[in-house]
């Protein structure tokens, strides 16, 4: 017999769908900007090199399409927290002028993509088992 679905499982779903694709098309959006000149003088404070910068683009645009694809969506939540919680790092140690301030846009992604992966967790664990095998 096939699992039933309950209207509020299927509600909660759909919004943390919709979620996923504001993240995802914000971080498509971010990815794309550090291509750009406009964050040059970030990562000179950095101090990693400009090589940093688009690296980050290309994990912050391969998370975005993650969060896309139903199979690695969770993953792909999880990574971003990641990525964003070594942002918000950043902005507390290393960025001139960061600080608190600079580190409260990171820290509020991480909260967002966490609450995505844990509503995923079932798509992480699946993905796992995958790589297990």
């Amino acid at each position: 017999m096939p699992e039933q679905t309950s209207t509020a499982a299927k509600v909660g779903n759909v919004v943390v769908w919709i979620l996923q694709i504001a993240l995802a098309v914000q971080f498509f959006m971010n990815g794309y900007a550090l291509f750009t000149d406009q964050f040059v003088a970030k990562f000179d404070d950095i101090g990693f090199g400009q090589w940093f910068r688009y690296f980050t683009g290309v994990l912050e645009i391969a998370t975005a399409i993650g969060l896309l694809i139903p199979r690695i969506c969770g993953l792909a939540a999880l990574a971003l927290a990641g990525i964003m919680a070594g942002a918000a790092l950043t902005e507390l140690f290393l960025v001139t002028n960061g600080g608190l301030k600079g580190a409260w846009m990171p820290l509020m992604f991480v909260v967002w993509a966490l609450v995505i992966a844990v509503y995923r967790r079932e798509q992480i664990f699946g993905a796992l088992k995958l790589v297990r095998k």
